[in-house]
């Protein structure tokens, strides 16, 4: 049966003569005819970006106006927020902001993460966006196959002047909702997005790398932009040294060099301190060919930035990492500049960070860093999302209840080839449901969540734990799980979560993880948690770090961004 969808196809737009300046465009008008001024209190005046087109969009998906005023109506938008919605669509030419024919956007993903730790929308049927984002964030090529389906049913709209997302289509209220749900955490003024910066949030347009870095570092167009927020301004710190980098011709690349340490002369040690000189990461003005002591403390520094080991030591693996080119990393920090904006300043000296690229976590208290874990995150296709919350419960030698995804696909093939897999694996039957069974496993040392989990309440269902499989915390490649993180040395974050409830020894901790019977525990001060996707970022010791793209993220908004380089802002 035909389905209403979004469709795709070309739109003819004047392009007007004004420049996007800053992250996503201007907010002055030189026109006063394409300014709009909302009769709510903020009073907004915007300029809509009329040489946003298909070639140069972010999203290559654009709406009809009369859709989004139909969704105003239809899901009682309270005047206040209908003016921002149409506001925010007005400035980005009526182009999407959340959704492309590929997929969810890089801010699609970071909006929901930002929503889960926020009370929804009290009119928005949250169990229905729900369960379409979550269809959305492990299937990509779902919204291919909808747009594909479209223009196979119906050849005709591929002659449309416009790529419009059809009315009532399952995509088309998906991004409304989505918007809705923007608009509602700006008037609240308790997140990340204000009144001030949501409109820019989200790039428009296609733009040369170089340009952006240019406009973000030298007007002042994006004011409003990374107010309050430390990581934003680290951030865009380091962007000027890289910057500076690639305008100057990028560095040299260092051939292989393995083995170079504290005494060696090469003319390769001299390539690695102006490479390290160019990057910031040299302080010395001595570019000789002579591995000396200031270059062994530069190099441990750098290695550590990019998660190796400080042995002082050049390894093939370092001269990988400084070989990437100025401008590809350069991207990279544009990227991550715009996920800090969207990620909660942690105010709290206690708190716990897991950077997923990284693959380890964090705790802080007063006095600095506290713990340094590995963790093991969601593999590809059940990636973990990125968002905070706060530990409000740790659950000692807890049950596992198994998702049913996991029922599903894994637990009743196993049963029907072995009868006996319930048992051997000390689950047990809950609830017959149907055809699809609740299960759930036992306490105890096979457990799959280990001996101890740490709950803060999301709408992921992601949270921390421990896990029997303690080998796979030697493996470089830790991206093993269905999304939750499992935890190396579980009984030292227990007792660092639990610090300010004195009864809650070691020992006690201990017992509590090895008795069999499950034990919740309320945590007197809940513990802020924040699980980010950087993959470049400035850490607590002010140095620029750099990890790999573990998700593909990086690689899909680059493309979207900047497209071949040579895009025009």
């Amino acid at each position: 049966m035909k389905k209403t969808l979004i469709g795709l196809a070309a739109i003819s737009l004047v392009v007007s003569c004004t420049q996007t300046q800053g992250w996503f465009g201007s907010n002055k008008s030189t026109d006063s005819t394409q300014s709009i001024q909302s009769e709510s209190s903020y009073k907004a005046k915007l300029a809509r970006d009329e040489s946003i087109t298909k070639e140069n969009a972010y999203s290559d998906l654009f709406l009809d106006s009369a859709a989004l005023e139909n969704f105003i109506q239809q899901k009682h938008i309270s005047p206040d927020n209908a003016d921002r919605m149409r506001a925010f669509y007005w400035v980005r030419n009526n182009e999407f902001a959340w959704l492309t024919s590929g997929g969810l956007t890089e801010q699609a993903r970071s909006l929901w993460g930002l929503s889960a730790s926020e009370e929804m929308k009290k009119d928005e049927p949250a169990t229905a966006i729900k369960t379409r984002m979550d269809s959305l964030l492990t299937n990509d090529s779902l919204v291919r196959t909808l747009t594909d389906t479209l223009l196979r049913n119906d050849p005709s709209e591929a002659g449309l002047a416009g790529a419009t997302a059809a009315k009532d289509s399952l995509l088309l209220s998906t991004e409304l909702a989505l918007t809705a749900q923007l608009v509602q955490l700006a008037a609240e003024k308790n997140s990340a997005i204000t009144e001030d910066n949501f409109y820019w949030l989200v790039p428009r347009k296609k733009m040369n790398a170089m340009q952006l870095a240019d406009s973000l570092l030298n007007k002042t167009g994006d004011s409003t932009l990374g107010q309050n927020n430390p990581q934003y301004a680290a951030l865009k710190t380091s962007l000027q040294i890289y910057y500076n980098a690639v305008k100057s011709g990028g560095w040299q690349t260092i051939p292989a060099a393995k083995g170079l340490k504290k005494g060696t002369k090469s003319p390769s040690v001299g390539l690695l301190k102006k490479r390290l000189i160019k990057s910031g990461d040299y302080a010395a003005s001595d570019t000789s060919n002579v591995f000396n002591d200031s270059l062994m403390t530069a190099l441990k520094n750098v290695q550590e930035q990019f998660g190796f080991k400080p042995t002082g030591v050049l390894s093939d693996s370092l001269v990988n990492e400084l070989n990437v080119p100025a401008q590809e990393r350069l991207q990279q920090i544009l990227v991550n500049l715009n996920r800090a904006l969207w990620m909660k300043p942690v105010n709290d000296s206690t708190h716990i960070s897991v950077n997923i690229p990284s693959l380890e976590l964090m705790a802080y208290n007063d006095s600095g860093k506290a713990l340094q874990l590995p963790v093991i995150v969601g593999k590809e296709g059940a990636g973990t999302m990125a968002f905070s919350g706060k530990i409000s419960e740790v659950v000692f030698s807890p049950y596992w209840n198994i998702p049913q995804s996991i029922v599903q696909n894994e637990i009743k093939p196993a049963m029907k080839a072995n009868p006996n897999y319930l048992q051997e694996h000390h689950m047990e039957i809950v609830k017959q449901n149907d055809s699809l069974p609740q299960i759930r496993q036992l306490p105890g040392k096979d457990n799959a969540l280990g001996q101890v989990k740490f709950l803060f309440p999301n709408s992921f269902d992601i949270y921390l734990h421990d896990t029997p499989n303690k080998e796979q915390f030697a493996q470089q490649n830790r991206a093993l799980s269905h999304g939750c993180i499992r935890v190396a040395h579980p009984d030292s974050l227990a007792h660092f979560v639990l610090q300010n409830q004195s009864e809650w020894t070691p020992e006690k901790i201990k017992t509590a993880m090895n008795s069999g019977k499950e034990q919740t525990v309320d945590v007197k001060n809940p513990v802020p948690v924040s699980i980010t996707y950087y993959t470049a970022w400035i850490d607590k010791n002010g140095r620029m770090n750099f990890r790999k793209d573990l998700y593909g993220y990086d690689k899909k908004t680059e493309a979207q961004l900047f497209g071949n380089g040579n895009a025009v802002l």
